[in-house]
């Protein structure tokens, strides 16, 4: 297809969503079926966008949560009759009945028995399906990163922050009982001035290469256009299709994968939003199997408030990863990659150049939750319930929930920032008052 064809492929889907958001227009700003759950025991009603392995998970969590919560997934959409169908018979499964099965996302927003929406579809399609729920007068939870095209995450966010609508991101660590014990003893002081903040999470595998669905799919099984959302028309390409990370119209591979919750986590930890500038580097040096997107990847990051952030994986070699944050005071370790519970506060000493007789040892410290006299083992750090319990609490409170849109927002900058600098070779700016990215710093 040429140029025309892809225009009128973005314009068919934005069509299509603007018919939905005709239908929640006349809404009030709250969700479309806010006066059903909000105080209520009503049991909430939930569509489940893209339900692949992510999605399949999200399921079962909130599964898990079926009856101390009140809730059920009542209506699955994904353009791949597969995954269409294992989500139909994985949710028969846990609520005894099947729930609506249905292709095209406009479908499902379209119904008003549906409260709130799960997203769980590849990178490039979240913000653009996110502004749709939103303009369906729908609270949603949706994956990480919000996106990674900057005027679509815009829109994504003022669409729901226009409607006060309830929307967790998914970066689940913000729920973490262990991150949330670091978060409020850095805000103790007992770092004092943090200077840098290190994260190191390294792979050893060819990650997100030779998925076994590449060779399950046929076209005629998926609907292809409505896959590419807002993307020009190409081919249709199964690997594509499935390990869209590893190319760059699509995803930025490292950095929306991984680095989106480890630049998170430190803008939580830190009480920080975005970055003021950023440079990157790397490069495909351990798995050159037609990938686009690095397998080898660092970003330095500095904030306005005067710290450093190092960011660097490698899937060449699984070297132990770790976090490592550095004050004047102390410096907070964690032992472990994505998630690790394991964090331990080490006192600094300084280095005294006039006095050879000071003690070197420093005092270490395991941050430890109440009770607990020891760290937890490395597998603690698995993804547990909170994040998506706290979601559905607030669909009923109307508070807002611990990753916000602001939160997605900024997160998605950092790692929209992170790969312009590593393909342009440029140092890479934050305009905060204008929101965009520049290869100037703001004047």
């Amino acid at each position: 297809m040429d140029s025309a064809d892809s225009k009128l492929n973005r314009r068919e889907f934005l069509q299509k969503g603007a018919a939905v958001a005709a239908g929640g227009a006349a809404m009030s700003s709250s969700a479309l079926s806010y006066s059903r759950i909000v105080g209520a025991n009503d049991r909430i009603s939930l569509g489940h966008i893209g339900v692949g392995n992510r999605g399949t998970e999200l399921d079962g969590i909130v599964a898990f949560l079926k009856d101390k919560k009140n809730v059920e997934v009542s209506a699955v959409c994904d353009v791949w009759t597969h995954n269409l169908d294992r989500a139909v018979a994985a949710n028969q499964k846990y609520y005894g009945k099947a729930p609506r099965a249905l292709k095209p996302p406009q479908e499902l927003l379209a119904l008003k028995d549906v409260d709130a929406v799960m997203i769980s579809t590849p990178e490039h399609s979240h913000s653009p399906i996110l502004k749709l729920t939103a303009e369906a007068g729908k609270d949603a939870y949706c994956e990480k990163p919000m996106g990674n095209v900057l005027e679509e995450v815009k829109g994504a966010r003022d669409a729901v922050v226009a409607r006060n609508l309830i929307v967790q991101v998914g970066t689940q660590h913000r729920s973490e009982p262990y991150q949330l014990a670091v978060r409020d003893l850095i805000r103790t002081g007992v770092l004092g001035d943090v200077t840098k903040y290190e994260i190191v999470w390294n792979y050893h595998g060819p990650r997100w290469r030779g998925r076994p669905e590449v060779k399950m799919i046929r076209e005629q099984d998926t609907d292809w256009r409505a896959w590419l959302m807002t993307k020009p028309f190409r081919p249709f390409d199964p690997q594509l299709h499935f390990e869209f990370r590893l190319y760059k119209d699509f995803s930025s591979g490292i950095a929306d994968q991984w680095m989106s919750h480890g630049i998170d986590l430190c803008h939580f930890f830190m009480d920080v939003n975005y970055p003021f500038s950023v440079v990157a580097n790397g490069g495909i040096f351990a798995w050159p199997d037609g990938r686009e997107n690095p397998d080898t990847f660092q970003a330095l990051f500095t904030y306005a408030n005067g710290f450093l952030v190092s960011y660097s994986t490698s899937f060449g070699n699984d070297a132990p990863s770790f976090t490592r944050i550095m004050g004047k005071k102390a410096t907070l370790i964690n032992a472990g990659g994505e998630g690790s519970p394991r964090w331990q506060v080490v006192e600094e000493k300084g280095n005294h150049e006039d006095d050879l007789t000071v003690d070197s040892k420093r005092t270490v410290k395991d941050v430890l939750l109440p009770g607990e006299t020891s760290l937890p083992p490395m597998g603690m750090g698995d993804e547990e319930p909170s994040h998506m319990t706290n979601w559905l609490d607030c669909l009923r409170s109307r508070k807002q929930p611990n990753a916000t849109v602001h939160n997605g927002f900024a997160h998605s900058v950092a790692c929209m920032m992170a790969t312009r600098a590593y393909w342009s070779g440029k140092r890479i700016y934050w305009n905060p008052k204008a929101e965009a990215i520049l290869d100037e710093a703001p004047k």
